[in-house]
């Protein structure tokens, strides 16, 4: 039986990702790194995981059927800040706190997902947009360029393909807009 790797995320506009990818850039020269591919950035709000394929098939039916009750409410983030995983070697670019909306667009998530007998993770959510992997630096750059708001107002279903040097990540469903 064949699996898909997947993740929920919320995908940013390409003016948003081109911001981010100028912070990665202004960064880099401090931390090095490898930057992240523009068309990657993304923050996820639940990784599955090596997920069964018929699973993922009506999870991305379910996504894409999304109602109020079980959608995304739409919602702000600000991204005001560099942080690092140095255990991992990655910058990454996020909000100082993390938004009430946003943390409970997760636990939501997460519960909908129990009901898959998929396990949510036991570190606490800490939203990020990965921007640098690799880095040669464990401290973030002190000076974060001037803090962007990303408005969201949809999640999607990704799956994650492995690559020679690196994964390719693939919109598998999206759910509708729920209002603003």
């Amino acid at each position: 039986m064949s699996t898909l790797r997947l993740f929920y995320a919320l995908w940013p506009s390409p003016s948003l990702a081109a911001s981010l990818a100028g912070w990665a850039e202004q960064a880099r020269l401090t931390c090095g790194g490898r930057a992240m591919r523009t068309e990657t950035l993304h923050l996820t709000l639940a990784f599955l995981g090596p997920v069964d394929s018929a699973l993922a098939d009506e999870l991305a039916d379910e996504l894409a059927a999304a109602t109020p009750e079980r959608g995304l409410a739409p919602g702000d983030v600000p991204l005001e800040r560099y942080g690092v995983f140095s255990r991992q070697r990655i910058l990454w670019a996020g909000p100082s706190e993390t938004p009430f909306g946003l943390q409970q667009a997760h636990d939501d998530l997460w519960q909908w997902l129990a009901g898959y007998g998929l396990t949510p993770p036991t570190q606490p959510f800490r939203p990020h947009v990965t921007l640098l992997r690799n880095i040669t630096q464990a401290e973030p750059p002190d000076d974060a360029p001037a803090p962007l708001a990303w408005h969201y107002d949809r999640m999607v279903l990704v799956a994650s393909e492995s690559l020679t040097g690196g994964s390719r990540y693939r919109i598998v469903a999206q759910s509708r807009p729920l209002g603003g």
